[in-house]
């Protein structure tokens, strides 16, 4: 393993001094140790890995320097119409690093999610012509290959690609937490509203720990999941997927579990819901303030009002809420209301050190939830 502060420490040897990503469950050692050492202005973690890559366009175009960029690979998604369009050396040319956490490796065990972009990762890069190397787990080795990949983007001035495979970084324990004292965390904040659904009532939750939540409080409390739809990758789709299945099954009330941090990463969506406006959709964002998924790095959750976004995107009913109480009466009053409805949720971050994971396959948990929805 690596130790954090030596990696950082290769960085700024080689000139990288900005930073700008989402973070990955990965990388979260030494996506902790940047967040904890490099100065605002230089380190963003953005709403979405196609945003990094124009913030890191920028930074070049100012200063002539190389940025990084990190993200997951389920990232690479959001980024390969900004990298081939606006970077790649045939258009703007841009140099930056791309520090790529390798979910799904071939042969290393990981959720299903991660299997096919694990798989197709390195194929992906050779597609578009990114000169990339694996992160060795050797100090010295781990020192040449960030050289050669600063020189290869500097000579061809164009983006190349850092690899980091699992368990890659040694521990690091991010220091610059955000305190809160709120009455709930998220996994509380779940129980109160699937205790106050009906049991015809939908539900669609975002990926992370949020899904695995919902899956723990039905298998726990003995309740069936075959109404719960759980976005276990694609994160900030859920509430859209929520809304196709709310402008076809209106007779049914639909309830997206979003996180502030997946809500941030496709806010557009939050208009398109209140254009449409669909009268069965309630829409619950879980606002810790963090991508607790994959390290509990900052979002800017706690920055804004996503009740004012939401009452200018045309939702019909805004309630931010912080509490227990407030939050079941809010469930209960959004049974006799038209929406869309947002609910936003303050809480704490974090989650329990035991919680598992759904045993259902993907595969399994759509079947059964078409059953339900149809039957």
């Amino acid at each position: 393993m690596i130790q954090s502060d030596l990696f950082y420490n290769l960085l700024k040897k080689n000139e990288i001094n900005f930073f700008t990503g989402v973070p990955d469950s990965l990388l979260k050692n030494i996506c902790s140790y940047i967040t904890d050492n490099t100065e605002k202005k230089n380190h963003i973690i953005s709403s979405n890995e196609g945003a990094s890559i124009g913030l890191a366009i920028g930074y070049n175009l100012a200063t002539n320097k190389i940025p990084l960029v990190y993200m997951q690979n389920s990232g690479l998604g959001n980024i390969i119409n900004p990298l081939l369009s606006l970077a790649d050396k045939e258009v703007y040319s841009n140099p930056m690093i791309l520090m790529i956490g390798w979910r799904g490796e071939p042969g290393v065990k990981d959720e299903p999610q991660h299997i096919k972009q694990g798989a197709v990762t390195l194929e992906l890069l050779e597609s578009m012509k990114i000169n990339y190397e694996i992160l060795p787990l050797n100090h010295d080795d781990a020192e040449k290959c960030i050289e050669r990949l600063v020189n290869t983007s500097k000579e061809t001035s164009s983006p190349c690609a850092l690899i980091v495979r699992k368990n890659s970084f040694a521990d690091y324990k991010l220091k610059s937490v955000i305190q809160t004292n709120y009455d709930l965390n998220r996994e509380s904040a779940i129980g109160v509203v699937l205790s106050n659904l009906s049991s015809d009532d939908i539900v669609v939750s975002t990926t992370g720990k949020t899904s695995r939540e919902v899956f723990e409080f039905r298998v726990n409390n003995n309740l069936s999941n075959d109404s719960d739809f759980l976005t276990v990758g694609g994160m900030g789709h859920s509430s859209q997927i929520a809304l196709g299945i709310a402008m076809q099954k209106q007779s049914k009330a639909i309830y997206c579990l979003d996180g502030d941090g997946a809500a941030l990463m496709h806010l557009g969506s939050l208009g398109i819901i209140g254009d449409i406006s669909p009268s069965n959709f309630i829409h619950i964002i879980i606002n810790n303030g963090a991508h607790d998924s994959v390290g509990g790095q900052p979002t800017i959750g706690y920055d804004i009002d996503f009740c004012k976004i939401a009452k200018n995107l045309n939702y019909k009913s805004v309630y931010k809420v912080d509490n227990h109480k407030d939050l079941e009466n809010i469930i209960k009053i959004s049974k006799t209301i038209s929406g869309p409805i947002l609910i936003e949720v303050l809480t704490n971050k974090g989650s329990r050190a035991d919680l598992g994971r759904p045993t259902i396959k993907p595969l399994q948990n759509k079947l059964n939830f078409m059953k339900f929805l149809n039957k």
